[in-house]
């Protein structure tokens, strides 16, 4: 009987954006694997890539009273009535609600539990009070779990400076991975990205700014606004590619800052690797991040970066990969991103060491990564767990895997 694995997000875009290699190369293993999450619209090809998937009506607020009415029972007889042998929960919501739903089963039922943190809540870029609040919940919460992933330098630290688990049970993993065949540069053709400037309306000799992010207020779109207008360039056009909350107002703030013929919307997209080869730089001036998924994208594709100088992102352009600028600086983004339209050469030179670095961060390595957790996680079920003639054959169909 081969394992069986849950994998528990807040919302389905999680899995769909992150997680669905993770669900196919074990599924190609011989593993049952399964997800929950918010019951919100799932597309064919995520509801494709898993055995099944559960859907429950929690939100978005940790504390919401529904997460501890029913909701934990219900994943509680989800849990035992598939006899999972690993619960792996991402996102901060999902995370603290499943482990809460299965603090009082884990040891009973061998079930093992682990969170990989996509940036910890209590981040230096919120304020003292919220702060301190998140601190508590993930404290509470770390004594429901067998397994802390962290996916940043700032978040190994920090969970070990609080004790969110034991030394030997914190794993780093480099992020959830990026698939470097599909944005190798030669993986997109040129012709792709002339149509998407075509269909900007942008000139094939003008620059392009880029940004990719949801529209919410952590993403600092309006930074990335500012910074252009102060550019005062008409040879240059910023794109501004996702959806959200957001995304009327910041239509509106284009218009007031008289950039608007020159800042394009184009939605949520999925020819990405297209969109950043049509690109001169990408820009992401966030507060917040865990290891954003964009700025390894572009690194592969040999696209130059400018980020916001906060964790995850400091990890990724470190040694000359990319420039950083203070959160909030609207000048020392305009300026970013004048050095690297009007310096092509140290342009291209940044690019080539963000393409070297991001080697680092492969998907096939953070499978491998998740195989060595994975077969530490079996062998702890094998020792609680009663059928030690399974998790004996669990853990060695997932060492062959590794090799």
């Amino acid at each position: 009987m081969m394992p069986r694995l849950l994998v528990a997000t807040t919302v389905p875009s999680t899995l769909t954006a992150f997680l669905l290699p993770f669900a196919q190369h074990y599924r190609a293993c011989g593993w049952r694997v399964d997800a929950l999450t918010r019951d919100e619209p799932i597309d064919p090809e995520t509801r494709a890539a898993f055995d099944h998937i559960w859907t429950l009506p929690w939100s978005r607020q940790p504390l919401n009273i529904a997460h501890f009415v029913g909701v934990p029972q219900r994943i509680r007889r989800i849990v035992e009535c598939e006899q999972y042998d690993i619960v792996h929960v991402h996102t901060s919501v999902a995370a603290f609600v499943t482990r809460y739903a299965l603090r009082g089963v884990r040891r009973c039922n061998g079930v093992c539990v682990i969170y990989t943190a996509h940036g910890f809540n209590f981040d230096r870029s919120v304020p003292w009070h919220a702060y301190l609040s998140f601190l508590a919940l993930e404290k509470l919460a770390s004594r429901w779990m067998d397994y802390q992933v962290v996916i940043n330098r700032t978040d190994e630290l920090a969970a070990l400076r609080y004790r969110l688990a034991p030394r030997e049970r914190v794993w780093y993993m480099p992020g959830i991975g990026i698939d470097l065949n599909r944005y190798a540069p030669d993986s997109t053709s040129e012709a792709e990205a002339t149509a998407i400037r075509q269909s900007l309306g942008v000139a094939s000799d003008a620059a392009l700014v880029l940004m990719i992010a949801e529209f919410i207020p952590r993403k600092r779109h309006a930074d990335a606004l500012r910074a252009f207008a102060r550019l005062q360039r008409q040879d240059v056009h910023l794109v501004l590619a996702g959806d959200g909350p957001l995304l009327e107002p910041m239509r509106r703030l284009a218009i007031d800052l008289g950039i608007a013929d020159r800042t394009h919307f184009p939605g949520y997209r999925r020819d990405v690797p297209a969109l950043l080869r049509a690109a001169t730089v990408l820009v992401l001036p966030s507060q917040q991040e865990g290891l954003p998924r964009s700025i390894m994208e572009a690194m592969a594709l040999g696209v130059p970066v400018i980020g916001s100088d906060i964790r995850g992102v400091r990890d990724l352009l470190a040694e000359g990969a990319g420039l950083l600028v203070p959160v909030g600086d609207i000048e020392g983004l305009a300026h970013a991103m004048r050095q690297i339209i009007d310096d092509r050469a140290a342009a291209r030179a940044m690019a080539q060491c963000g393409q070297e670095q991001v080697k680092r961060y492969d998907l096939q390595r953070i499978f491998a990564l998740h195989d060595q957790l994975y077969a530490a996680a079996l062998s702890e079920r094998h020792t609680l767990a009663p059928d030690t003639e399974r998790r004996t054959a669990d853990v060695s169909h997932i060492r062959q895997a590794r090799t």
